[in-house]
């Protein structure tokens, strides 16, 4: 099988390649555009592990963030500006209200990543982002490492810039571990004793609130309802700055397919996937994707850090190295 392949080309004329990575285990499909992670199978397994789409046009309209490392900024930036130093920045404001999305249509998503280099359990994806774009100051340099060991897919970004700037990228991949979309009975677990309070924008207020008591303690593990009656668009707070690399969160189907998250980021979005809305478009499950057709977790610092400086500090500076590892274990068992 050829590892790079032609994947179509964007509206603008772009041309996007797919990159396959595998082990005997673990088979994952890798875009250039955004640096999606378009398709995971698990040997053994029939189905596919995330949601996605064989058409570039679906990844440059309502899955532009499905599979991609989303930012420089990803999630919210309230009020669309940012204190940097004293000097005021602004951005892309949102068709939703006061806020930055995603960092914007410039973001890393809507970007073609340069393949730097490749073997058939890895590939080096590069990206530099002017200084300007999006609003964001600094030439940036990013450099993103896939690769597949055995069933563990793991991503590792590295950043500079010369100028100072604010850095917070996160995968934003939709895992389905059962044979049809939806997570109904699904079971999820994470470490973490705090949670930044939304308030009705879903931007944090600032207060970090104890899990306990809350809908928000997974600690010992709860069965996802998978609709509206079990709201999540939330960050969950697992530690107060980045850690080794360490195991943070699980997700089991009701089929026996297992998804171990391990990170070395202070956060995690738990978002429900309830306003997908994608139906246009060739999907991996043969069907259209709707509301709730999957969760994504989001490894990543504490959103709000620009507007709360007791949060973890996300500004990147000349002469610092932003650095973050985020990996993917799968198993199953109880199949075939």
């Amino acid at each position: 099988m050829k590892q790079i392949t032609p994947f179509g080309s964007t509206q603008d004329g772009r041309d996007v390649a797919q990159i396959t990575i595998s082990s005997d285990e673990l088979t994952v499909n890798i875009l250039t555009l955004g640096s999606v992670i378009n398709d995971v199978r698990l040997t053994g397994v029939a189905w596919p592990l995330t949601l996605g789409s064989s058409e570039v046009v679906a990844y440059e309209g309502k899955m532009s963030s499905f599979g991609s490392l989303m930012g420089p900024v990803i999630n919210r930036i309230k009020g669309c500006s940012a204190d940097i130093d004293g000097q005021i920045f602004t951005f892309e404001k949102h068709h939703s209200g006061d806020l930055t999305q995603h960092s914007g249509s410039s973001g890393m998503h809507n970007q073609i990543w340069n393949i730097a280099d490749h073997g058939p359990g890895f590939v080096v994806l590069k990206l530099a982002l002017a200084d300007g774009l999006g609003g964001f100051p600094g030439n940036r340099e990013i450099e993103l490492r896939y690769k597949v060991h055995q069933a563990t897919l793991s991503m590792a970004v590295q950043a500079t810039t010369d100028a100072p700037t604010p850095f917070n990228p996160a995968n934003h991949s939709y895992w389905s571990l059962d044979p049809t979309v939806g997570f109904s009975g699904q079971t999820f677990q994470l470490q973490a004793d705090h949670y930044s309070e939304p308030d009705e924008d879903l931007m944090p207020t600032g207060q970090i609130l104890p899990v306990a008591g809350s809908q928000y303690d997974f600690r010992s593990g709860i069965k996802m309802a998978g609709d509206a009656s079990q709201f999540f668009d939330l960050n969950l707070c697992m530690s107060d700055g980045k850690r080794p690399l360490r195991p943070v969160a699980t997700l089991t189907g009701t089929q026996g397919v297992r998804m171990e998250m391990a990170t070395t980021e202070c956060g995690l979005q738990v978002y429900d996937g309830g306003t997908i809305h994608a139906p246009d478009y060739d999907t991996h499950h043969g069907a259209p994707y709707g509301p709730y057709a999957a969760p994504a977790l989001e490894a990543q610092s504490w959103p709000g850090s620009l507007a709360h400086a007791h949060f973890p500090d996300i500004i990147l500076r000349p002469g610092a190295q932003y650095e973050q590892i985020t990996s993917w274990t799968f198993s199953a068992e109880g199949l075939g």
